[in-house]
């Protein structure tokens, strides 16, 4: 009787939870109606005019100016957009004019200087394949590859690559269409203010047209992962990161287990394995399983299911112990793990954080989540270095970033609840020094902005500067700098 209830213990419950979650992951998500945009909130349904920008050499800038002029002159305002993964209307306008910049994606490698030359609708999807022909690797970006280039270069965004500041740092130089459509360059030499504004500027200087990109080789990595303490993170970071010349990428995940919620931590580091020549190896794509995405997706409003899948990461999840490229990180999808259900949606948060401090901020994060019923579904931790580049910068000195994603529905009820939760996140950081990243929810107060971002009224001065008839606009804008 013992070894059969130890059994359906250990076997029966998950198989039955995972093929319960298998069965409800239906996509029942219905389309825009025609004429709207969202973000990746799936909150901010706007009706706009919709322009699709392609690469036409000698036509597109011509386009594009004549698209600034007929929004002057119709009092219309532009909103430029990418991917669109921003959560809070960074991206769009109602009733105004989005610029979908996708099919705006040319690009051409100098293998003598290093520099990635390419247009700003070109997403890393598109570029790591093309950089992993000829050797070469994206040096700064996010986790995912489904972000372009100028979404990336507006948020500032930043990644796995540890001991390094945002991406901005890998940015050379770009050429930048004004709202009178005049273009300029912009470089830490030639319109340097322009160049600040606009790393992590969120499209309200201008149309970024192309950028030079410094890239680096592509390596091969041996992963090793090391379950620990919550509270030892920093200590182990520096033995195991700092100062190891051979660790080429690295990053961290917080359990959101009850049984041992944001208390344990498995931290990921990729060792560079030398190698003879540049690593050159198809990035065709594979088909995924989908038991990780069951396993993740199981976890939503579950604490059997988090817990369930903090063992099984602990256990066999990552990467360890195996030989990983450098571009076969990066080019990965954020779908795998995307909500598919219409009634429900999945929300980032980011904050950065000291390093002294991160174990303080956790002690909070414990008490408010819980309090506040929110859904944590996932965590990770990456190191950022000081940034030097753009204006409104989160990182002043070393920071942590932490990553929390959480599910929510789709209901006023829902988005009121976030708020709260997240005014009271944001106190927490900023009680320690830290701040909050911005390109998701609006649910920061103006003065939670102020505060966190004391350098903001002079930002906003210089767009009215540099935008006089407040072309370019978004909903971050209307917020925070109206």
């Amino acid at each position: 009787m013992a070894t059969t209830t130890i059994a359906l213990t250990v076997i029966a419950r998950p198989v039955a939870h995972l093929t319960l979650t298998a069965w409800s992951d239906r996509d029942d998500r219905q389309p825009l109606p025609p004429g709207t945009v969202d973000d990746a909130s799936h909150l901010n349904q706007t009706q706009v005019t919709i322009k699709q920008i392609k690469s036409q050499p000698g036509v597109t800038e011509v386009l594009l100016q004549s698209v600034l002029r007929d929004a002057l002159r119709q009092g219309k305002k532009v909103a430029i957009a990418g991917s669109r993964h921003t959560m809070g209307g960074h991206t769009l306008y109602a009733k105004g004019i989005s610029l979908a910049m996708l099919n705006f994606n040319r690009m051409q490698f100098n293998p003598a200087t290093k520099i990635l030359t390419v247009q700003s609708g070109a997403k890393w999807s598109d570029i790591i394949p093309y950089l992993n022909e000829r050797g070469y690797s994206v040096a700064v970006m996010q986790s995912n590859n489904d972000f372009s280039v100028g979404g990336t270069m507006s948020a500032n965004a930043h990644g796995w690559q540890h001991n390094s500041p945002p991406f901005a740092s890998t940015v050379e130089s770009f050429r930048l269409m004004l709202a009178s459509g005049k273009v300029v360059q912009c470089s830490r030499q030639e319109n340097p203010e322009l160049f600040s504004l606009v790393l992590g500027g969120y499209g309200l200087f201008g149309i970024i047209l192309d950028v030079d990109l410094r890239v680096v080789p592509n390596e091969t990595y041996i992963a090793e992962r090391f379950v620990i303490k919550s509270e030892n993170y920093i200590d182990t970071y520096r033995q195991r990161i700092d100062g190891a010349a051979n660790i080429g990428m690295a990053y961290g995940r917080l359990s959101v287990a009850p049984e041992s919620f944001l208390q344990e931590a498995i931290l990921t580091t990729y060792r560079q394995i030398p190698q003879g020549s540049r690593a050159i190896v198809s990035l065709e794509k594979q088909s995924d399983s989908e038991l990780p995405r069951t396993v993740f997706r199981g976890s939503i409003g579950s604490d059997y299911g988090k817990n369930l899948r903090w063992q099984l990461e602990k256990i066999v999840g990552g990467e360890a112990g195996s030989r990983v490229l450098r571009n076969q990180i990066l080019n990965r999808p954020s779908t795998l793990f995307e909500n598919r259900h219409q009634a429900e949606t999945d929300i980032l948060h980011e904050y950065f954080i000291p390093p002294q401090f991160l174990e303080a901020f956790l002690e909070k994060c414990r008490v408010i989540i819980p309090q506040s019923k929110g859904d944590l579904l996932n965590v990770t931790v990456r190191n950022v270095h000081q940034d030097n580049d753009s204006f409104l910068r989160y990182a002043d000195g070393e920071v942590f970033g932490l990553v929390m994603l959480f599910h929510q529905q789709r209901t006023q009820e829902g988005e009121e609840k976030m708020e709260v939760m997240t005014q009271k996140l944001i106190e927490a950081a900023l009680a320690v020094g830290g701040r909050y990243y911005l390109p998701y929810r609006l649910h920061a107060t103006p003065e939670q902005f102020r505060r966190a971002y004391p350098q903001s009224a002079k930002f906003f001065a210089l767009k009215r500067k540099y935008d006089p008839d407040g072309v370019f606009q978004n909903y971050f804008y209307l917020k925070y700098g109206g």
